[in-house]
């Protein structure tokens, strides 16, 4: 079982990094404690990854044709790229670390699936779009129903604190069930794992990552791009969720950092340009499209070195 650790590895990477998109908004409106929000994002990961992960392993087990070695350094690679991201604060996709390393490795075997390559990195792109107008969408559609609520302020709190723990929950569901195959998916390729003790497996580290070190990067989601009253939080974590989970149904593993990073768009975008954190935006606009090239340079890198052999003079 030792070769799973880099698997397990990433999915703690991955965890730790992409929480915050599902209660780093409500953390940081302090609607919900950390600890609440962390408990509960750990469960619904599992279940998410358990009961709709399976799509997402088939169609990443299919980018190509790998055996365990190589699986490994997929894993360890697309773990070291989410690490270094989460390291300074930034939301990465692992999506597109995993999918950079698996490249790397597709290059040395010289063996790629150019059709589903092309249907993820399509999605990829769609992704923050998508986010964008389900943003814009709910936000109407939720303002109009909570503006005609007969509540008081008491009310409208435990209302908001209440939505913001159920889109939560959710959006820590399709993250589990779109995201699990970023872990694990690699190991059913390599017939190392069936696809229920994957989905299984990649949840509960991904869970891991979630208790143990996600708190940095709810602030950077939570409050460096766009201040987020509750209600504007409520909807960026139910636009993140739905847009993921869209994909899901797709069976396409997209970055939920790139849905929630939409979502906060389509807010500053209702609320005007001018509340939009630029500089916060470009350094996280500059992960995303560094992630893939740095994931398969690194993956390049660690499998070349296993196979460098000492020839004496």
């Amino acid at each position: 079982m030792l070769p799973l650790l880099g698997g397990v590895f990433l999915g703690w990477s991955l965890g730790a990094n992409d929480a915050a998109n599902c209660f780093g908004s409500a953390v940081a409106s302090r609607m919900v404690k950390f600890r609440t929000a962390a408990a509960l994002c750990a469960l619904f990961v599992v279940v998410g990854a358990v009961l709709q992960g399976r799509a997402g392993i088939e169609t990443l087990k299919e980018l190509t044709g790998v055996n365990l070695e190589q699986a490994v350094v997929i894993t360890v690679a697309a773990a070291l790229t989410v690490s270094i991201m989460t390291i300074t604060g930034l939301p990465a996709s692992t999506s597109q670390a995993a999918v950079g390393a698996i490249l790397g490795i597709g290059f040395f075997n010289q063996d790629l699936n150019l059709a589903g390559l092309g249907k993820v990195v399509a999605c990829w792109f769609g992704t923050p779009v998508g986010a964008v107008l389900a943003a814009l969408a709910l936000h109407q559609l939720l303002g109009a129903v909570y503006n005609r609520l007969p509540i008081t302020l008491f009310q409208s709190d435990m209302l908001l604190r209440a939505g913001l723990i159920t889109a939560g929950a959710y959006a820590s569901y399709a993250l589990g069930a779109n995201n699990v195959a970023n872990a694990t998916a690699v190991f059913v390729g390599a017939e190392m794992l069936s696809v229920s003790a994957a989905a299984l497996i990649g949840g509960l580290s991904i869970a891991f990552g979630v208790l143990t070190y996600s708190r940095g990067v709810m602030e950077t989601v939570g409050r460096k791009l766009v201040r987020l009253d509750p209600f504007s939080a409520l909807v960026v974590v139910l636009a993140g969720g739905v847009t993921v989970h869209f994909y899901t149904l797709m069976g396409v593993p997209v970055s939920t950092s790139q849905a929630v990073i939409g979502a906060v768009l389509g807010i500053g975008i209702i609320k005007g340009v001018q509340t939009i954190r630029r500089a916060t935006l470009y350094g996280i606009l500059a992960g995303w499209f560094l992630t893939p090239p740095v994931a398969c340079f690194i993956a390049m890198c660690i499998y070349f070195a296993m196979h460098l052999q000492y020839v004496p003079r």
